[in-house]
């Protein structure tokens, strides 16, 4: 009886071990940590998840020549595609070596300019923020500090580049920020740079 029971509990182990989550971790693509129209910039570091073939799986930097270099695919651009179209076009160059590749690109940690939001002039901490989807004004602001003393909030703009064009948006912070005036937290916009001048005495 002792034995037997022995068997099942040995059994029962294996069988746990076997269908442990963790064990087949590293045959899933990372979770990504930008929404699927990103558009990869210099900086970024992603992973390239070819199913069935863990050998060419890797995580890579795109180079500052905008280029990502994987096993059996030297020297592919990435610049200004999305992860997905970057996936076809790593499949079609595998194509020749991988019957039928299945490509999946996951942008693991956004780094480029084209994933940030600046904040600068009198903020606390000015700085650049990693874009994430759903960020409004008010999030910059908060993650640089807040507001400075000298910071002229209402006369803050939002400069946004859309087709090659600079657009400016002006934002009433301190309304935002000390009168809660909802209407000035707009959504920001990978690239977006926040400007708040200095009040003028």
């Amino acid at each position: 009886m002792r034995k037997q029971l022995f068997g099942l509990l040995l059994f029962s182990l294996l069988l746990a071990s076997v269908f442990s989550p963790a064990l087949w971790a590293e045959d899933a693509p990372a979770p990504s940590a930008v929404p699927g129209d990103y558009v990869i910039g210099p900086g970024d570091t992603i992973q390239v998840f070819v199913w069935r073939n863990p050998d060419l799986t890797v995580t890579v930097p795109v180079r500052p020549d905008g280029k990502i270099s994987t096993p059996l695919v030297e020297d592919m651009v990435a610049v200004g595609k999305t992860p997905s179209h970057l996936a076809r076009d790593i499949e079609t160059a595998l194509a020749q070596y991988v019957k039928s590749p299945e490509v999946n690109v996951i942008v693991t940690v956004p780094m480029s300019a084209f994933s940030q939001v600046k904040v600068i002039g009198q903020v606390l901490h000015p700085q650049s923020l990693a874009y994430r989807e759903g960020m409004t004004v008010l999030d910059a602001v908060l993650a640089a500090g807040g507001l400075s003393q000298f910071a002229a909030g209402n006369r803050s703009l939002l400069e946004r580049k859309h087709d090659g064009k600079t657009q400016q948006i002006k934002i009433k912070l301190d309304s935002l920020v000390n009168s809660g005036d909802l209407k000035q937290n707009l959504p920001l916009e990978p690239g977006d740079v926040l400007v708040v001048p200095e009040s003028r005495f």
